[in-house]
């Protein structure tokens, strides 16, 4: 029996060369534009002659001058990308687990889960100073109680903290949905032969739903390291872009492309915007790539 869907071969090839096509001229080339870009002097500014300077660009990230804010933004992306993921991912798999449950209000409580996924960062932004405002937001008056004052998102011990616990708060949904599919598709038989032979909770977790749901945990954390490793909107929204306790790598090449930088001393340049994107290509790529072959090596021993 043919189970191919299709009469001829020819629509199902026009389909995936109009799909290479798409991804080529919407990702592919404005990725290598930018590698080209990186090694220019290109200011966006009209009339300013463009000169290839090589790997000017690439020592000037590296050079005494620079590198200490690189590396405070290096160390605050990491920071963040790290506690984002591994908090994200354990409140997720811990509410997906408790939706999965036949309980009454399970779908009005997942809505109120996903709702600040479909907010703009814009929205969240807004909502979130409100709330952290330091002269008559909520939570200067909890803080007064405690007769204590903050600056909140003004506050170099504060601010990134602050920063990822709306980034957790904005993000969770999705991961709580992703992990909710993958718990609905474990057999419910299986849980029913644990509890036959005894299996408490933990084991039945352990041995059942962990393992069964480790593609889940895959796709997730790999969607998390690539987004934080790459975020910027919401610490440019909440603290600016001059913050050097919220300054990110992403956010440093958002500087420098559209609007310098007052902390760093550069001024605007989308050639040195560029090699900043390089780089952090790089870290986004290596850090994703040494994750997956953990986690597909550990799917394959559960």
């Amino acid at each position: 029996m043919n189970y191919f869907p299709f009469g001829r071969r020819l629509p199902l090839r026009i389909t995936f060369w109009f799909g290479i096509a798409v991804i080529a001229l919407f990702a592919l080339v404005p990725a290598v534009a930018v590698f080209g870009i990186s090694f220019t002097d290109i200011r966006g500014l009209p009339g300013l002659p463009v000169n290839w300077v090589g790997f000017d660009n690439y020592v000037r990230w590296f050079s005494p001058a620079k590198i200490g804010y690189n590396l405070n933004a290096l160390r605050n992306t990491l920071v963040f990308s790290f506690v984002v993921v591994i908090v994200t991912n354990i409140l997720a798999v811990s509410i997906a687990i408790l939706f999965n449950q036949k309980m009454r209000g399970t779908t009005y409580f997942r809505a109120v889960v996903f709702l600040p996924t479909i907010l703009g960062v814009v929205v969240i932004g807004l909502i979130w100073s409100l709330i952290f405002n330091p002269n008559a937001g909520p939570a200067a008056t909890v803080w007064s109680w405690f007769g204590a004052d903050s600056a909140f998102f003004g506050d170099p011990n504060m601010a990134l903290g602050l920063v990822i616990f709306v980034q957790i708060w904005m993000g969770l949904g999705i991961n709580v949905v992703i992990y909710l599919a993958g718990l609905q598709a474990i057999p419910e038989d299986l849980y029913e032969a644990a509890n036959i032979d005894g299996a408490s909770a933990w084991q039945r977790f352990r041995t059942i739903t962990i393992p069964l749901l480790a593609p889940s945990i895959t796709a997730n954390i790999l969607l998390s390291i690539v987004g934080t490793l790459q975020n910027y909107q919401l610490a440019y929204v909440l603290t600016g872009p001059n913050n050097s306790a919220t300054q990110l790598l992403s956010l440093a090449i958002f500087s420098q492309a559209f609007g310098g930088n007052a902390t760093s001393g550069l001024g605007q340049s989308q050639g040195y915007a560029a090699t900043i994107s390089v780089i952090q290509f790089f870290i986004v790529a290596l850090f994703s790539f040494l994750v997956l072959i953990y986690l597909r090596r550990r799917e394959a021993r559960l």
